[in-house]
């Protein structure tokens, strides 16, 4: 804005003879806008990097679910990160943890066998993926952890296994399952006394059954083999 200064001639110009003239330098239009608004809104950045992450964490949860044995679900809410990397070093080289939203693991086991974990899908949790068909062993070292880290309220929320879902209550199942080595001994039982062995072996609970007529199976083919 342009000021401009006026005197008169006299000598001694009181303050009532000095005037103060403004004039605008630049007028603005106060009937266009400022700015025109853009109406294409580029893309935000982040949100695309946010959905790109979505999609590579489902894709590593179906990679875990590949040759996957068990998928258990443990209470996250409350763990530490110093806790949860001292916990990972605990597990077998067969067993991976890894934590990731509900939304996101059931949109990668929707539709398969994995499915029935379903009624975990609350609260936060973390992913217990066995790729080793020695159940108990994969689930003993949660087991020392939690009970070392005084973690009662951070229990296993549920689990599928052979597509069957095993709630808190039931992990008694799991972790007194036969090891490879019970069921090879019962093997050797039924092949020392074929009688006793047959009753006691078809009196165990169908899973065992099943995987020692598979290792006896597996023993003749071995045996057949080397001949």
């Amino acid at each position: 804005m342009e000021t401009t200064l006026l005197s008169f001639s006299s000598s001694k110009p009181s303050p009532s003879q000095t005037l103060i003239q403004f004039r605008p330098a630049n007028r603005i239009s106060l009937s266009k806008p400022f700015y025109k608004p853009n109406s294409r809104r580029p893309i935000s950045i982040k949100s695309a990097i946010s959905r790109t992450k979505k999609e590579e964490t489902v894709e590593t949860v179906k990679t875990q679910l590949e040759n996957c044995h068990l998928l258990a679900a443990i209470k996250y809410t409350g763990f530490t990160v110093k806790q949860f990397q001292e916990l990972r070093r605990t597990l077998p080289e067969s067993s991976k943890l890894l934590v990731a939203k509900n939304t996101l693991v059931y949109k990668a086991i929707e539709g398969t066998q994995w499915e029935a974990l379903k009624p975990c899908m609350k609260g936060m949790n973390a992913w217990l993926f066995v790729h080793s068909e020695e159940i108990p062993e994969a689930i003993k070292p949660y087991r020392n952890f939690q009970k070392e880290k005084k973690l009662e309220n951070n229990d296993f929320t549920g689990a599928v296994f052979e597509g069957k879902f095993y709630g808190p209550g039931d992990f008694k199942q799991l972790e007194t399952m036969p090891s490879r080595g019970e069921l090879y001994a019962k093997i050797l039982g039924a092949l020392q006394s074929p009688a006793m062995g047959l009753v006691g072996t078809l009196q165990a609970p169908a899973r065992d059954v099943i995987m020692v007529l598979k290792a006896y199976v597996k023993k003749l083919e071995d045996g057949s083999g080397g001949q």
